[in-house]
């Protein structure tokens, strides 16, 4: 999240009103409903646990063991169950 003058974004006389209930403090004003993002979609988390999981539950078809893929990803054998079960 960055810091933005309000001085400078909003009009004067919004400005004016919101000073009325808060002046000198800084306010989060969030995204409308229906235009956020999920979790991970600015940064490239979410793509790469996705691209992480399909190699996992590949490598599983191929006939990776289950305590092969908890060493290799460094994830408990539950993670990794659940991962491989949630698409199969």
């Amino acid at each position: 999240m960055k810091y933005v003058n309000a001085d400078i974004v909003f009009p004067e006389e919004l400005l004016k009103e919101i000073q009325k209930y808060i002046h000198g403090s800084m306010v989060y004003i969030p995204t409308p409903e229906g235009q956020r993002k999920k979790w991970g979609e600015n940064s490239g988390s979410r793509k790469h646990l996705s691209l992480r999981n399909e190699t996992i539950r590949q490598q599983y078809i191929d006939g990776a063991t289950i305590d092969e893929l908890s060493d290799q990803f460094c994830l408990s054998i539950d993670s990794i169950k659940k991962i491989i079960y949630s698409k199969i």
